[in-house]
């Protein structure tokens, strides 16, 4: 039988968490295993059926570049859309716009960095260069009427440069929204961040006059402080946390990094608190399940593990 749970409240969360879904996107471009176009669709299609609202579906990224999403326009001609307005699509640059505009795209999302070590490895800029290149995306983005997401990488730590200042991604940050960016995610790109660090970086926010309804956290489990980190974040009253099915991608600056926290333990967390998400968590985990054979193994969620090897001992079960 597969166990069920009771909800119990905490004091001071909100009622309900946005899920930002980035597995199509930030989870696949990390495998070493080219997922075909038909499945890419295929699993957006069933994260939507499962109740995500908020999926980031690919980027527009050159094909030399991230060759796991060469297939970008292939997977989002294929949407619905419907479905095609609502998921994001990354974009590095002003061409990358130009393909979700005429995609029909109806949300995109730029990436930058709060340190310079980052900014010039990932984007070959400086910080302010690469700020000076979102600038336009945004603008005629917002013009277009679409929605724009910042990322904002490496808040917590640096694989070259150590602990990030804290004033350094108050800063960052602050540039992004003021350029026209409707909700900018922080991310512990390589998964060191503790509790601690994680209010230390909301409250600066904060204070310095960032609405914390702005803002959505973005946490890697290298160390197994992602849910952790999450309860602290929701605790400060975010209430958008991203997520990947089934645990996808992992980092590569981090050595035994473990890629992104899972969906479904998020999901589990979420729900154990009685907190509402809208997702059907059974369905997701069928879906992550279903995805980690085409993947070649199994996958690392501990949710899905749980709730999927108890799925098949029950059905074992039933047919002895």
């Amino acid at each position: 039988m597969i166990p069920g749970q009771h909800p119990v409240p905490l004091g001071g969360l909100p009622g309900r968490v946005t899920v930002y879904e980035v597995g199509p996107r930030d989870g696949l471009q990390n495998e070493p295993v080219a997922i075909p176009a038909a499945v890419k669709v295929e699993l957006v299609r069933r994260l939507a059926a499962a109740g995500l609202g908020a999926i980031e579906a690919t980027s527009f990224v050159r094909p030399e570049w991230v060759p796991q999403l060469a297939d970008a326009d292939e997977v989002i001609a294929a949407l619905p859309p419907g479905l095609r307005a609502e998921v994001t699509v990354l974009v590095p640059n002003v061409r990358g716009l130009e393909r979700a505009l005429a995609a029909g795209i109806g949300r995109v999302a730029v990436f930058a960095s709060a340190t310079e070590s980052f900014a010039a490895r990932n984007l070959n800029r400086t910080v302010d260069e690469s700020l000076a290149m979102f600038a336009p995306v945004v603008a005629r983005a917002t013009g277009a009427g679409l929605t724009v997401r910042g990322y904002l990488s490496m808040c917590f730590g640096d694989p070259w440069e150590g602990p990030v200042p804290v004033s350094s991604v108050v800063s960052v940050a602050g540039r992004l929204l003021e350029m026209g960016c409707s909700e900018l995610s922080l991310g512990d790109t390589i998964g060191v961040a503790t509790p601690g660090q994680v209010v230390e970086v909301l409250d600066a926010l904060v204070g310095a006059g960032v609405g914390i309804g702005q803002v959505a956290v973005h946490f890697h489990d290298t160390y197994g402080q992602a849910l952790a980190n999450t309860l602290a974040a929701l605790q400060r009253g975010v209430t958008t946390v991203d997520a990947s099915a089934g645990g996808l991608g992992g980092c590569p600056y981090a050595r035994s990094a473990t890629g992104n926290l899972a969906t479904e333990d998020l999901v589990w967390q979420l729900h154990g608190l009685g907190i509402e998400t809208g997702i059907d968590l059974d369905a997701l985990v069928a879906t992550s399940t279903w995805l980690a054979g085409h993947l070649g193994r199994p996958s690392p969620s501990r949710v899905v593990r749980a709730l999927a090897g108890t799925a098949d001992d029950h059905e074992e079960e039933g047919t002895s």
